[in-house]
């Protein structure tokens, strides 16, 4: 598929890595930076949604986004997110990405307004509180040198997702341009999406906050994980990573 992501607002918090290895599914090994892992909340736009080689549909291709992540690695190496939850204002995007590819998408009401400032907001269906976001973009973008956190944080190339009733671990691969990141300023932020998912010891202001303007994106089909016997030494995921953005 192609997609089209823009104003990512990324949001990140410190964790404790074990906390984070109990929540994840067998074969995912939890990725930290410096000792820490951590957990994202990222809203944002989706834009142009299709299948490739087909033109967008007005109202069907354009919708808005939300996702609670973290970051690990599987048996093979690869690094990439894992998704506590997905939450999306389109019936069709969440079931068919549940359905083909096993990810936790939600449905939401969802509202956005972009301008100096964009307000951004979420409840999900089935729960009767609503986050908000209140956020910009400021200073010169840039691109993340690979021993930061940044490059850590946003260049991950292949995200995961576990079917429960095959045990099966999925891993689908990204493509797009290398991360061009800002600064963010907040005005208002939410951690309800964290706490709905179970990370409830998120309450506090994050400790890493970003945007990026936005890129286009190809997204491949998933696989099938083979399992490995030992997990990778971290200079060995780190190598990869690099790899994969130079690839793109």
């Amino acid at each position: 598929m192609h997609h089209r992501w823009e104003d990512l607002l990324f949001l990140h918090w410190q964790v404790e890595p074990a906390h984070i290895q109990k929540t994840l599914p067998p074969g995912l090994t939890v990725d930290t930076f410096n000792g820490e892992a951590y957990v994202g909340i990222t809203p944002f736009f989706m834009r142009n949604v299709r299948l490739t080689g087909t033109p967008a549909l007005p109202w069907f291709s354009f919708f808005l986004e939300l996702n609670v992540r973290t970051y690990v690695f599987d048996q093979t190496g690869a690094p990439g997110v894992w998704f506590y939850s997905l939450d999306c204002n389109r019936l069709w995007a969440a079931l068919g990405a549940r359905v083909l590819g096993g990810l936790p998408y939600y449905l939401a009401e969802m509202h956005a307004e972009s301008a100096e400032w964009i307000n951004y907001s979420c409840r999900r269906r089935g729960t009767s509180e609503t986050a908000r976001f209140r956020h910009r973009a400021t200073g010169a973008n840039r691109e993340a040198a690979t021993d930061s956190l940044e490059f850590f944080l946003l260049e991950r190339y292949y995200l995961f997702a576990y079917r429960r009733t095959t045990r099966t671990l999925l891993r689908g691969q990204v493509a797009h341009v290398p991360y061009q990141f800002r600064d963010a300023e907040l005005a208002e932020f939410s951690t309800l999406p964290a706490k709905i998912d179970g990370l409830g010891e998120i309450s506090r202001p994050p400790d890493h906050a970003c945007m990026v303007d936005g890129f286009d994106v190809n997204i491949f089909a998933a696989e099938k994980v083979s399992r490995g016997d030992t997990p990778p030494e971290r200079e060995r995921t780190l190598a990869l990573a690099r790899r994969y953005r130079e690839r793109w």
